[in-house]
């Protein structure tokens, strides 16, 4: 019993320490509200592809390679890896071997001087013996601080590849809309040359010169915009994939002959594991608890055994004649009083747990949220660009026949104007309407983590 007692009070103490992290209470709901398919999420790690750009693929490849943001993540995961294995080193005995030679010269008033020559070699050693498991939780600790960074470095690439596809998309709409402007300038002059001849022929007023001159003019004016959001979109692109501003262009010119993929989202419950994001608020809820546990192991006794062992001689630089020096010892050291400073760092980092518990669940509801926005805008998207096809086709025919009702007399020019704004904000908003569902694309695929999965061997907290 005298044996038992000890080990088993050891083995409770070292059980109290350690607790296992909480877990956040989230819903997950059954299906997504809007009616998606519960089908398996099938989204691929190239899921750009589905766009059918090959431009749009070589250019994320250069992002990857060449993303400064992406390169300082990836430095961030190696720094971690190295501090893992600095706690990792204290739970082994350190060794330390020590050379020193010295000369004494001491010159008394009286007498000789007196010359001692002195060299001693020392191999010493010692190990903390982890009874409450401080330094095992600490490397637990490093580990899942290991995790954040490996999650935060998938989150970092889904950025970027995320951001490239999008600037991409925006350039060629906004080269669309472009064309679509010098288009409207053209269909502006070609009514004004009508107005024109009409004024000289009697049959038009002054009036309606000036005012189509005035909408030939504020076509011209709609461009000079469009093309600084070109360049400033097309600056933006190059620096996402690595590359300077100047000289840097691409060779697409419109998003009509892109492809929109329809995207499985998969089950709501799967989506835990699919976000690298969420991944890394759970992985700092399990970093914090380690570091709890190793608060609260500082409060306990720590034991260190040392020992040592050396030669010395009374020799200079030389081991002649030497003695052995062997000695051992095992130290105890139990916290008296500190101010509560201990106590106050449990306190804190208690504290820090709670506090990520909160975070980890706001990861998974703005996941949830995410991708339920993504499905509604995706699917109103489609529904907008359909409608807005027929709004831009009624509207050219509306034109055409106010062209011909004015050139034969039967309407003003009023007409004419009404039905050309009517047309040119049609097809901007066509225009802009294709771009929306090619962002939502985009958005379904990041919502869903890019094809990203949790490792089946990585740590997990869970919800309840």
């Amino acid at each position: 019993m005298r044996r038992i007692l000890p080990i088993a009070l050891v083995v409770l103490a070292g059980c109290a320490t350690t607790s296992a992290p909480p877990q956040p209470a989230v819903s997950v709901p059954a299906a997504w509200s809007e009616g998606a398919k519960p089908a398996q999420a099938t989204v691929p790690l190239d899921w750009w592809r589905a766009f059918d750009s090959a431009e749009l693929a070589d250019l994320i490849a250069a992002a990857l390679e060449g993303s400064p943001d992406l390169a300082a993540a990836s430095e961030r995961v190696k720094q971690a890896e190295a501090q893992v294995r600095v706690a990792g080193a204290s739970l082994f005995p350190t060794l330390d071997l020590g050379i020193t030679s010295v000369r004494r010269d001491t010159h008394p008033d009286q007498g000789p001087a007196i010359n001692v020559d002195t060299t001693n070699g020392v191999l010493s050693a010692s190990y903390e013996i982890d009874l409450w498991g401080r330094l095992a939780s600490g490397v637990r600790a490093a580990e899942s601080s290991l995790l954040v960074s490996r999650y935060d470095l998938e989150t970092a690439r889904l950025t970027l590849v995320s951001g490239v596809a999008t600037a991409y998309f925006d350039l060629l709409s906004l080269r669309d809309r472009l064309a679509l402007a010098r288009e409207n300038v053209s269909t502006a002059e070609r009514v004004l040359a009508v107005v024109e001849s009409r004024v000289r022929n009697g049959a038009a007023t002054p009036l309606d010169l000036v005012r189509q001159r005035a909408a030939t003019v504020s076509q011209r004016a709609a461009i000079p915009p469009l093309e600084l959001q070109e360049r400033q979109t097309l600056s933006a692109l190059a620096i996402l994939v690595g590359r300077t501003p100047v000289g840097f262009d691409v060779a697409g010119h419109s998003v009509v002959l892109l492809a929109v993929p329809e995207i499985a989202p998969g089950l709501p419950a799967d989506l835990l594991v699919r976000r690298p994001d969420v991944a890394a608020a759970e992985a700092q809820l399990l970093a914090s608890n380690a570091n709890l546990a190793v608060a609260r192991a500082a409060l306990l006794p720590s034991i260190t055994l040392s020992g040592s062992v050396g030669l010395a001689s009374g020799a200079l630089f030389a081991f002649g004649n030497p003695a052995t020096i062997i000695t051992g010892a095992a130290a105890l050291a139990q916290p008296i009083f500190d101010g509560q400073r201990r106590r106050a760092e449990v306190d804190s980092a208690a504290a820090r747990e709670r506090e990520l518990v909160e975070t980890y669940r706001s990861a998974i509801l703005a996941a949830f949220g995410d991708v339920e926005n993504a499905i509604v805008a995706t699917d109103r998207n489609a529904q907008q660009e359909a409608l807005q096809r027929e709004v831009r086709s009624e509207s050219s025919e509306a034109l055409r026949l106010a062209e011909v009702r004015y050139r034969a007399g039967a309407d003003d020019l009023l007409v004419v104007l009404d039905a050309q704004r009517t047309l040119f904000q049609a097809q901007d908003q066509l225009a802009q309407a294709r771009l929306a569902r090619l962002q939502s694309a985009v958005s379904t695929y990041r919502a869903l983590g890019g094809g990203w999965t949790l490792p089946e061997d990585a740590p997990r907290v869970g919800v309840r």
